[in-house]
C-alpha cells in the first residue's frame, strides 16, 4: 500500500506500507479525495509528537467491514468523525465522547491516517455521503463541521461585533459559517486575495493592518493559525467579550521570546477564551447538500498521493488555501 508517512523527522511516500486490516467494529475505507490541514503540516513540526500516516480530511468508499453485522456499509461513500472513542471512561459515559480519555485520532493521535490507499475508522465513526454531494464538497465535511462547533459554543444575544481572525482555509470556511447568524460579521486576514473571496458571500473583511485594535469586538475567533493570533484577539476583543480559539500550533522553544504569549489581558478584561475543535458531522453535510457554504472556491491546487511530499510543501505557501489529494 502507497502512503504519505511523518517519522517524527521527515516526511516520506511509502509505497510498501501494509495494508491495514479492521478490527471488530472497524470498516476499511479506500479514500476518494483527501483535504491538506494546517493540522497536518504543524504534526511534521512537532506537533502531539505524531507519527505514522498523514491525514484526517476525507470522502471514501468502503472496501470492507471486520463483522458481517456492518456488510451494509460495503461499497457506500462516506466520511468519517476522526474521534475514535472506547465508550467506558468517564468522558464518553457523560456524553463528551469527542474527549474520550482512551481515544485515538485519524493521522493525529496514535491512529494512521487516511493519506494512502486505505485505512480504517470504526463503522460508528462513518456517516454516508448523499448523492447531493459531490467529492469536491464531501471532502470538506470535518473543517466545515469544525467551524460549525463554534454556533454551538456561543450563545448569540443582541447583534453582536464578529471579527474571524486569519484568511487561511478555515478562516474563510468559519467566517461563511458566522454569517449566518444575527451578528455583524467581518473577516480579518493578511492576504487580499484570499480576502477578496468575501466579495462573493456578501461578507465584510479588512487587511489586519488596515484594522484599529480598539477591543470593541464582543467575539474574535482565531483561525490565524498562528501563536500570535492570540494576542491579536486579545488587543480586538472588549472587556468581558469572547475569544474562540481554533489555532493549533507546534510548541516552540522555550528560549524563543518573540512567542511567548501574555495572558493578563484575559485577566484584566474579564475575557471568556474558548477552545474549540470538532464539531457536527451531520450539520456539515446538511450545510453541503443545501449549497449554504461555498468550498468550492477554495481549493488552490490538487496533487496525486504519489505527490503528496510536495503537496504538503505547496499548502504550506501563504498564496494557496486548499490542497487536494487523490489516490
Amino acid at each position: 500500500m502507497r502512503a504519505l508517512v511523518f517519522d517524527g523527522n521527515d516526511l516520506t511516500f511509502d509505497a510498501k506500507r501494509p495494508d491495514p486490516s479492521p478490527t471488530s467494529g472497524e470498516a476499511a475505507i479506500r479514500p476518494l479525495q483527501m483535504g491538506v490541514c494546517a493540522t497536518d503540516l504543524e504534526l511534521c513540526k512537532g506537533y502531539m509528537g505524531y507519527t505514522g500516516v498523514l491525514g484526517h480530511e476525507f470522502v471514501g468508499q468502503v472496501e470492507s467491514v471486520a463483522d458481517k453485522s456492518d456488510k451494509q456499509w460495503v461499497g457506500k461513500r462516506v466520511v468519517g468523525r476522526i474521534n475514535c472513542v472506547c465508550g467506558k471512561c468517564d468522558m464518553c459515559q457523560k456524553g463528551l465522547r469527542e474527549h474520550c480519555r482512551n481515544r485515538t485520532v485519524l493521522g493525529i493521535l496514535n491512529r494512521d491516517g487516511c493519506f494512502a490507499d486505505a485505512f480504517t475508522l470504526p463503522v460508528a465513526n462513518l456517516l454516508e455521503v448523499p448523492d447531493s454531494v459531490d467529492d469536491d464538497h464531501a471532502v470538506f465535511t470535518e473543517p466545515l463541521a469544525a467551524a460549525y462547533q463554534i454556533i454551538r459554543q456561543l450563545t448569540i444575544e443582541g447583534r453582536p461585533f464578529i471579527t474571524v481572525l486569519g484568511d487561511g482555509r478555515l478562516g474563510l470556511l468559519c467566517a461563511q459559517v458566522m454569517s449566518q447568524l444575527n451578528a455583524t460579521v467581518r473577516l480579518v486576514g493578511k492576504h487580499a486575495d484570499k480576502l477578496a473571496l468575501c466579495e462573493k458571500w456578501g461578507i465584510k473583511h479588512r487587511l489586519l493592518e488596515d484594522v484599529g485594535l480598539r477591543g470593541d469586538q464582543d467575539i474574535v475567533v482565531d483561525c490565524t493559525g498562528s501563536a500570535s493570533g492570540l494576542t491579536t484577539a486579545m488587543q480586538m476583543v472588549r472587556p468581558r467579550g469572547k475569544i474562540v480559539l481554533k489555532t493549533t500550533v507546534a510548541p516552540t522553544p522555550r528560549s524563543d521570546d518573540n512567542n511567548k504569549i501574555d495572558l493578563s489581558p484575559l485577566v484584566i478584561n474579564e475575557i471568556e477564551l474558548i477552545g474549540s475543535r470538532c464539531g457536527p458531522f451531520d450539520r456539515a453535510l446538511q450545510a453541503l447538500s443545501a449549497e449554504e457554504v461555498d468550498v468550492v472556491s477554495l481549493i488552490s491546487r490538487r496533487a496525486k498521493l504519489a505527490d503528496g511530499v510536495d503537496a504538503m510543501s505547496v499548502a504550506a505557501r501563504s498564496d494557496v488555501i486548499k490542497v487536494l489529494l487523490e489516490p
